[in-house]
């Protein structure tokens, strides 16, 4: 078992993209069926229109370009600070021209439940307002909805990224 490459079949999660304009939509799902060189899968397609919106507006550095650009199961939770829109994904790639990056049960649990718990909507609630009680009243529902997750992963990594947004004090 130990020094086994882990292999694309069905069950294990997998981090793709589609282009979508000048950037790239980020999808991770679970393999359903291989076929040769095509490879079902059932997940979530993510359109970051926060951060695009920011570049737009020129609000962000050479980093969140480089996030749209080419996005990773590694750096996509940086643009999940900002607002997002998602769908369900259901198609077939072709490993012979889309991305298909093989992913740790955890990083998928942690990527689907923070797009499922709405998470980006809360953090882009805090970040979008001015100081003042309704952006102390946005941290306590942030701080709230961070209590009551369960996962302790998808927890964990909140906590840390609303740490270095220094939004929790």
């Amino acid at each position: 078992m130990f020094g086994r490459k882990p292999q694309l079949k069905e069950g294990v999660h997998v981090f793709s993209v589609r282009d979508n304009g000048d950037f790239k939509d980020f999808i991770f799902a679970t393999v359903t069926g291989v076929e040769g060189r095509k490879v079902g899968v059932s997940g979530v397609l993510v359109n970051p229109v926060g951060l695009k919106n920011k570049i737009e507006q020129g609000k962000t550095g050479e980093r969140s370009l480089e996030i749209l650009k080419n996005p990773t199961p590694d750096n996509v939770v940086l643009a999940l600070v900002y607002r997002v829109e998602h769908e369900n994904f259901a198609d077939v790639l072709d490993l012979d021209q889309d991305k298909c990056d093989l992913i740790p049960p955890k990083v998928y649990t942690m990527l689907d439940g923070w797009i499922r718990e709405s998470l980006p909507e809360f953090i882009n609630t805090v970040l979008s307002l001015p100081p003042g009680a309704e952006r102390d009243e946005a941290k306590r529902v942030l701080k709230n909805r961070m209590d009551t997750l369960i996962d302790k992963n998808l927890k964990r990594t909140l906590y840390s990224v609303c740490r270095s947004l220094k939004i929790l004090n």
